[in-house]
This record gives C-alpha cells, sequence and structure tokens, in this order.
C-alpha cells in the first residue's frame, strides 16, 4: 500500500542551467541552486490492486510527483510523508525502492548504448529474483517468458537484440516500457505519461497491457493528460492535480469531463 500524507516538495536547479534556455551562451558552471516548490500537500492513498490516474496541466506536478516516488535526487521532501509497505519511502536510496517493488515508466525513455534491451531486461530481472532469494531464470524460461510478453504488447522481435531503446521510435520505446514492467511484475508500476505520442495501435496495445498486467496483489498510478486510455483501463480513482495540489478526486466520468472542458475552465473542479 502507498500512502502520502500532505507531501510537500521542491525542485533544486542551477541557476546557469535555468539562465541557458534564455542565454544560450553562458556557461553552466555556477554552483548557486534556484528552488521551486512543485508540491504543495498531496493526500493518496493506494491499495493493492487498484489503479489510480493522475491528470492534470502542463507544469502542474504530476512528473515532480512520479520522480520524487522513485527517488530522484532533484526532489527534495520539504514536509508530510510517504510509506510504502509500511515502510519510510523518504529513508530509501532510488536502488532501495526499485528492490522493494516500484517501477518507474519514464515519460522520454533514455537509450542506453552499448547495452542489450533482452540482457538489461534479464539483469533486472534476476537482481530482483536474487533480493527475493529465487533461483535465477533459466535462460529457456526468460526466453518463453519475454516472448509471451513481446508479443501480447506488439513488440518488434529484432528490437529485443538492439541496444536499449537505440533507433527505436517513440511508441516502441513505450512499449519496451510496458514490456519490463511485464517481466519485472512490480509491486507499484508509476507509468508517466505512457500514453503520450502514441498512435492508435500502440494505444490500445499499451492500454491493455496495463490492465491485464493489473492483479489483486499490484497498484499502477498512470499519469496522463487525456481520457482516451481509459477506454482500455478500468481505473479506482481519477484525480486532478493542479498548481501541486490534488483539487479534486472521483471516477472515470471526471475524466471525461475534463477530456470536454478543460481542467480549469470549469468552476465546479475548483471546490
Amino acid at each position: 500500500m502507498l500512502n502520502i500524507e500532505n507531501l510537500e516538495a521542491i525542485i533544486k536547479v542551477h541557476k546557469a542551467e535555468k539562465n541557458k534556455f534564455k542565454d544560450k551562451k553562458k556557461s553552466v558552471k555556477s554552483s548557486n541552486l534556484s528552488e521551486y516548490k512543485v508540491l504543495k500537500g498531496i493526500n493518496l492513498k493506494i491499495n493493492p490492486g487498484e489503479i489510480h490516474i493522475i491528470m492534470g496541466p502542463n507544469g502542474s506536478g504530476k512528473s515532480s510527483l512520479a520522480s520524487l516516488l522513485a527517488g530522484h535526487p532533484k526532489y527534495i521532501c520539504t514536509g508530510g510523508k510517504i510509506s510504502f509497505e509500511n515502510e519510510n519511502l523518504l529513508e530509501m536510496e532510488p536502488e532501495e525502492r526499485a528492490q522493494k517493488g516500484i517501477f518507474l515508466a519514464f515519460q522520454y525513455p533514455i537509450e542506453i548504448p552499448g547495452i542489450n534491451n533482452s540482457y538489461f531486461i534479464k539483469t533486472a530481472l534476476n537482481n530482483k529474483n536474487e533480493i527475493l532469494e529465487k533461483n535465477k531464470i533459466s535462460p529457456k524460461d526468460f526466453l518463453t517468458l519475454i516472448e509471451e510478453n513481446r508479443k501480447s504488447i506488439n513488440l518488434d522481435k529484432k528490437l529485443l537484440k538492439r541496444h536499449v531503446n537505440c533507433g527505436f521510435s517513440g511508441g516502441e520505446k513505450k512499449r519496451n516500457e510496458i514490456l519490463q514492467m511485464a517481466m519485472l511484475k512490480p509491486k507499484l508500476a508509476i507509468l508517466d505519461e505512457i500514453d503520450s505520442g502514441l498512435d492508435v495501435d500502440a494505444l490500445k496495445d499499451i492500454g491493455e497491457n496495463i490492465q491485464r498486467l493489473q492483479t489483486k496483489e499490484n497498484s499502477t498510478i498512470l499519469i496522463t493528460h487525456y481520457a482516451r486510455i481509459l477506454k482500455y483501463i478500468n481505473p479506482d480513482k481519477v484525480h486532478i492535480l493542479v498548481d501541486g495540489k490534488i483539487i479534486k478526486s472521483g471516477d472515470t466520468t471526471l475524466a471525461q469531463q475534463i477530456e470536454k472542458e478543460g481542467y480549469l475552465s470549469n468552476a465546479s473542479i475548483n471546490n
């Protein structure tokens, strides 16, 4: 179970890094940091077996929340609590959080040159088995499992032999994130705009597989701008995040309302 109480957080960025977008000639050498408050009192409880959707406009804090949960060092909790399976998540390093079963699918999956995609997934899976004091997966069982999940997500087989995400299209990168999720079976999957930039076929494949992978034991946080993926997913709750706060929660009808009217145009949302 994930329990977030009155969570507040900032992001720290170098002033020079911020200014480089205004003055590209400016060097990124300053050690001075600027702080920006990104989360302003988040309360959220997610039980095993639940899927929660978090929607909101750009810059509202959705990806900041995902990054903080995963342990990104730029994001610093300044107030509140986060517990995961009754343990203090904020005291854990990123690798400890992953070992506890937290998985983050990136909004912009990075390329990892030199690392075979299949080997990368197998190494991660065996690391998980080691933490759980299980035997390493046999080559035969691994090939059977990855082929089953690859077919389900409709990922081209040749991409398993390429370096991680190198030369992948945007949709292929997102499919690969869901393949990793399927292989690792996390307790808590955080999917940061997994549906962005997808065509209708990829959206269907990814949506159906997110629902397929949901069990009574695991939980999912899906961050999105749009209600279209809900055609394939049955969430337990939908939350609207604006300016670092969850301003309203409901069921799928809330997502449909947002799709029609926008986040801020309807006064009934801000209550």
